[in-house]
C-alpha cells in the first residue's frame, strides 16, 4: 500500500509539472518570466502552396523563427484548411486563430469599411504609388482601424494588381463585360464595380472559386497574374484582360489575445518579421510577373490589352456609391501620394 501511495504522489507531481510546462508554452514565458519557452503561432490563409499568401507566410515563418532563435515557431494552415477568409477574420477576432492574411478589400472590409478603398478602380497608378501609400500615413491609419475592431493590424503583404479573366469571351472594352456573371469578393465595392460595367456580380468564396469557374457557375473572375497562376485558374479560363483595375494588399492581422500574451521583445520580433517578409514578397512577385504572362500564353491563354480609358470612365462613379464607407478625404490622400 505504501508503495502504491508513493507512486500516486509521484504521478500527481509529474502531472502538475506537465501542466506547468504547458502553461509556459501558452504564455510564452517560464516561471521566471523568461521568453525561452517555445510559442507556436497559428497562421491561416486560403491560398495554395504557391499563392502569394503562402510565399509571404513562409518568409515570415523563416524570419520570426530566426529572430527568436527558435523560441517561436509558425505553423501555416493554407489551402483554406481553417475555413474561408471570413472564417479566418472571425477566428482572429475571437482568438481561435493567432494570425491571418486576407485580401484587404474582401471579408476584412466588412469589418473595417475603410478597406473598401482598395476596391475603387484605377485609384493607383503603379507599384511605387501603392507602396508609398501602404508604407506611409494612410497605411498606418488603416491598420489603426483594424486595431479598433479588436484585432491587431501588423502590415501588408501582397496580392497585387488585378486582371479580368473570362472563359469564352475576350474582354477589350467595357461593353464586353455586359451580362457576364463575374465572381466578386464579398465586399460592397465589388458589387458596384461590376454593376458599373454591366456585369452580374456573383459572390463566391475564394476557396470555392476554381470549382465555380469549372462548373460555369460564373463566367469569369478577377485576380492578379500570380493568383491566376498559383490557383491554376488558367485551366478553366482562357482569356486574361490586363486591366490593372485595382491593387489588393494582403492585410496581415493578428489576434489581440495572442499579441497580448507576448512580451515586448516577442511583439517586436513579430512586427519586424512581417515587414521583412513584405519586402521580400514584393520583389519576388515583381520579378515573376512578366515570366508568368509568357507562361499563360504558352498554355493557350489569350492576353488582351483593353481600352483602359474606357474602363476608367465606365467605373468613375464607384467611389460615390461607397461614400458611407470610404471617406472622400481618404481617397484624396491616396491620389495625392501618386508621383
Amino acid at each position: 500500500m505504501k508503495l502504491k501511495m508513493g507512486n500516486l504522489v509521484l504521478g500527481v507531481a509529474l502531472f502538475a509539472g506537465l501542466l506547468t510546462g504547458c502553461g509556459a508554452d501558452n504564455k510564452g514565458t517560464d516561471s521566471q518570466g523568461s521568453s525561452k519557452s517555445k510559442i507556436t503561432l497559428k497562421l491561416a490563409h486560403t491560398g495554395s502552396d504557391t499563392h502569394q499568401y503562402n510565399i509571404a507566410a513562409e518568409a515570415f515563418k523563416q524570419s520570426l523563427e530566426q529572430k527568436s532563435n527558435g523560441t517561436m515557431e509558425v505553423k501555416i494552415y493554407g489551402n483554406a484548411k481553417l475555413g474561408s477568409e471570413k472564417d479566418a477574420v472571425e477566428g482572429v477576432m475571437n482568438g481561435t486563430i493567432d494570425m491571418t492574411t486576407v485580401a484587404a478589400d474582401s471579408s476584412l472590409a466588412n469589418v473595417v469599411p475603410e478597406m473598401n478603398v482598395f476596391g475603387i478602380p484605377f485609384l493607383f497608378k503603379n507599384r511605387e504609388h501603392v507602396f508609398s501609400v501602404l508604407d506611409g500615413e494612410v497605411g498606418k491609419s488603416l491598420l489603426q482601424k483594424v486595431d479598433e475592431k479588436g484585432m491587431v493590424g501588423l502590415g501588408y503583404w501582397e496580392v497585387g494588381f488585378r486582371q479580368i479573366t473570362t472563359k469564352s469571351n475576350a474582354v477589350n472594352k467595357p461593353e464586353d463585360m455586359k451580362g457576364l456573371k463575374i465572381r466578386v469578393q464579398p465586399a460592397p465595392v465589388w458589387n458596384e464595380f461590376m454593376k458599373s460595367l454591366g456585369a452580374n456580380p456573383t459572390p463566391v468564396n475564394f476557396n470555392e472559386l476554381y470549382s465555380a469557374l469549372e462548373q460555369s457557375v460564373v463566367d469569369g473572375e478577377e485576380n492578379p497574374i500570380a493568383t491566376i497562376m498559383s490557383m491554376k485558374f488558367y485551366e478553366v479560363q482562357k482569356h486574361v484582360a490586363l486591366t490593372n483595375h485595382t491593387y489588393t494588399p494582403a492585410a496581415v492581422v493578428a489576434s489581440k489575445s495572442f499579441m497580448d500574451s507576448l512580451n515586448d521583445e516577442q511583439k517586436q520580433w513579430v512586427r519586424e518579421a512581417v515587414q521583412e517578409s513584405a519586402t521580400s514578397v514584393r520583389k519576388t512577385l515583381a520579378d515573376n510577373e512578366a515570366k508568368s504572362i509568357e507562361e499563360l500564353k504558352a498554355k493557350g491563354v489569350s492576353i488582351t490589352q483593353p481600352d483602359i480609358e474606357a474602363f476608367t470612365a465606365a467605373t468613375a462613379n464607384v467611389s460615390k456609391a461607397l461614400a458611407d464607407k470610404v471617406p472622400q478625404d481618404l481617397i484624396d490622400q491616396i491620389k495625392a501620394a501618386a508621383k
